[in-house]
């Protein structure tokens, strides 16, 4: 008879639970939500939030917040997202630094393994390798064979030693065992112009960097940074076609701090996904360079993230470079 109430107790107290989260679902959100991101106002996140926060609007009933903590290496960002309520009112725009962080500095102030949950992918942002029009090389063969007859001659140009681009830059040297000079800029502007000047004559850039001026001529792309075709470069190969482990992008993702409740994390998974979909987002989307692939799930998302660890780790490996 005592296990009988005991039971029918603890079903009761479960069917409670089961409404009240249900119903916290319906509620919310019953005030704005807030998108941190770690790049300035204007920067390709910033405006890549602005717009999804705009539709997410309109789904919601509610504004959306974009709040931007640029600098330090994404870090300063991150720390406003790992230390925000996880109440679901509180989301990271995040960039694949996110990962790459974890091993190229000796320690940080968090833990994006346990401090962040994974929401929804946004999209990846293949990388390009472009020449000035002036080398003599229209493929990857012919620039390898020229770095070779001139070593240590070639510059090559990149947002940063730590950055993704100037990473790939110096697994680009181990691979191919060629000598050139690596001119790392801050930030991607200074290193592009410089290679369409021809003060550079080699730079790694994001495809929504590299596409206009390649289109303009200013820029000859060589290879691709990812395994499928960039949009509006079809015809230009990839690099791990020719040299299998070379595939890396960067890519955005919605985080939340962990903790968030778990019927929320799926609401703004579903609703991410809806407005992905729409016709207008995703010409826009198209034009700031993300290559959109699905937002995927809560689950296939932790298991991206853990990939991704691994892929930066043996790149930071490959090249030599010390966690500082």
């Amino acid at each position: 008879m005592l296990q009988s109430k005991f039971v029918a107790g603890l079903l009761a107290c479960l069917a409670l639970a089961a409404a009240a989260t249900q119903a916290s679902a319906q509620a919310w959100p019953a005030r704005p939500v807030r998108f941190i991101i770690a790049q300035p106002a204007g920067a390709g996140p910033d405006i890549m939030a602005r717009l999804l926060g705009e539709r997410l609007s309109r789904i919601w009933g509610q504004s959306v917040v974009v709040e931007n903590r640029p600098g330090g290496a994404n870090i300063p960002g991150t720390i406003a997202a790992v230390k925000s309520p996880a109440d679901g009112y509180n989301f990271y725009m995040a960039t694949g630094g996110i990962l790459l962080n974890v091993h190229t500095f000796k320690s940080l102030p968090y833990d994006p393994d346990k401090e962040l949950v994974p929401v929804a992918f946004i999209g990846k942002a293949p990388f390009v390798l472009s020449v000035h029009p002036g080398v003599p090389a229209s493929n990857l063969k012919e620039l390898i064979a020229y770095l070779k007859a001139n070593p240590g001659k070639v510059s090559f140009a990149s947002e940063g030693t730590r950055s993704l681009g100037g990473m790939m830059t110096e697994y680009f040297r181990v691979l191919t065992g060629t000598k050139f000079t690596h001119v790392p800029y801050n930030g991607a502007a200074a290193g592009l112009q410089d290679t369409m000047v021809g003060r550079t004559q080699v730079t790694f850039q994001s495809a929504t960097a590299t596409t206009p001026h390649a289109k303009a001529g200013k820029l000859r792309p060589i290879a691709v940074t990812s395994s499928k075709p960039v949009p509006g470069m079809e015809n230009v190969p990839s690099l791990k076609s020719t040299f299998p482990d070379f595939e890396y992008v960067g890519w955005y993702m919605l985080y939340a701090p962990s903790g968030t409740p778990a019927d929320i994390v799926q609401r703004v998974n579903r609703d991410v996904e809806r407005v992905l979909k729409e016709p207008d987002v995703a010409r826009k989307l198209f034009e700031l360079g993300p290559v959109v692939e699905g937002v995927g799930t809560p689950e296939s998302l932790r298991q991206f993230h853990r990939e991704e660890h691994a892929r930066w780790a043996k790149l930071v490996k490959a090249t030599g470079i010390e966690p500082q």
